[in-house]
């Protein structure tokens, strides 16, 4: 029996296919746009949601008749569980394919060693994965990485500004800082670490202590009570969780709410995944995340509330991170393919890649020429925090951005 995640890609794939035969029966020229996608394991429903995404926006294109005189069909490739084995299959695959002419990701590997499998090919490359193994990689010769652009912008502001958001509702009054602690716990991957290791050293430096320090195997956590326990008996101002697993995310939170400490609860990326709220209901209701890149789905930022509203009404069902990301990555290529109009051109279209400066539903995306990494900031892409409540997801920060204010958890004392 064919696995229900790919069930669907199989369908969604189909209907991209149908819409390019229909739009592009008169025109012989079809480029392939390569998606590396986990389409199976724990992190699939964030495949399933690039695959959307390209697929809404190669169905756009092809219904205006093309880009360049050019139409265009998906290429899947499933990077499973990440793994640089099974990463490196996928990509091969991709850049062997004929008709093949750019790809696209939100993340493949966690350490962003395909770029290096792009580089020698000079495919396109445009990926949402973590920025810092990204940077690390193309900053060394800027020139050679033509091919290659981050959507994701700098991770700096998750390592450095959870601190100073929760010091602020201390100093509003919103919440009581007793003895500024926090418990930090990371799954040992290089995107939930390199975050950690950040947010350890800006709390050591901010004065804090830090009273439980914990690593988990990076995989499928089937129980956190042990490590809740110490939480328990340290209460601490502040609990973090980085592991970005919505599944890990989600038991930890159940769990933790089986015997609450009076901590406020920042878990990293996972809330922001539509199956968190499916596994954790009314349960969720206080939980705090950020988000760099995350869609700015608020009256401030009409473009983005435009986008996360259109892509229910495709797809009848609400966008994570990825969904509308992935349909504004393919948009940047076709932008970069309309200026240069011969998509085999890979040189040309690298550099057209590198010179945008587009509004996009996670903010104005622009590339730093040095990294290739997209700029972070508030006049580009925000480090945006958001508390859940009731199913639903306020931005509390930024205040330019946010569309509603911090409550109190409702397992934390008022006092």
């Amino acid at each position: 029996m064919m696995h229900k995640n790919m069930t669907r890609i199989v369908q969604l794939l189909a209907s991209a296919s149908t819409v390019s035969l229909l739009a592009g029966a008169a025109m012989a020229d079809v480029v392939k746009i390569g998606v590396l996608a986990p389409l199976t394991g724990a992190t699939a429903s964030d495949g399933e949601e690039f695959v959307r995404g390209v697929t809404w926006a190669v169905e756009e294109a092809n219904a205006k008749g093309g880009v360049a005189g050019h139409t265009f069909e998906i290429e899947v490739a499933d990077v499973k569980d990440h793994s640089a084995a099974n990463v490196s299959s996928a990509v091969e695959r991709l850049l062997g394919t004929d008709g093949v002419e750019v790809i696209v990701t939100g993340y493949a590997s966690l350490s962003m060693f395909e770029v290096e499998l792009m580089a020698e090919e000079n495919m396109p490359y445009i990926a949402a994965g973590p920025s810092p193994g990204f940077m690390a990689i193309t900053s060394q010769d800027p020139e050679y990485y033509n091919c290659c652009w981050s959507f994701t912008a700098s991770f700096t502001g998750y390592e450095t500004d959870v601190l100073p958001m929760v010091e602020a509702l201390g100093e509003d009054g919103e919440i009581t800082i007793d003895d500024k602690t926090v418990a930090i716990i990371s799954s040992d991957n290089p995107y939930s670490k390199t975050i950690s290791e950040g947010m350890k050293a800006s709390f050591e430096e901010g004065g804090w202590d830090i009273v439980v320090d914990e690593l988990v195997p990076f995989g499928e956590v089937n129980d956190w009570k042990v490590i809740l326990a110490k939480v328990n008996e340290t209460n601490p101002d502040l609990v973090v969780n980085t592991d970005y697993l919505p599944g890990n995310s989600a038991l930890f939170l159940n769990q933790f709410l089986e015997n609450p400490s009076d901590s406020l609860v920042f878990l990293q990326y996972a809330p922001s995944v539509p199956e968190f709220l499916e596994l954790t209901g009314e349960k969720a209701n206080g939980v705090i995340y950020n988000l760099i890149g995350g869609n700015l789905d608020t009256p401030k930022w009409p473009h983005g509330q435009e986008m996360v509203a259109a892509y229910k009404a495709r797809f009848g069902m609400e966008t994570g991170t990825y969904g509308v990301g992935l349909y504004e990555m393919t948009n940047i290529y076709f932008d970069a393919l309309e200026k240069v109009g011969d998509p085999t051109d890979h040189d040309a279209i690298g550099k057209a890649l590198g010179e945008t400066n587009k509004m996009t539903a996670s903010g104005n995306i622009e590339f730093d020429p040095e990294t290739h990494v997209a700029l972070q900031d508030d006049d580009h892409v925000p480090v945006t925090f958001w508390q859940l409540w009731d199913g639903e997801r306020a931005m509390i920060k930024p205040d330019a951005y946010a569309n509603g204010e911090f409550r109190l958890p409702p397992w934390m004392s008022a006092e």
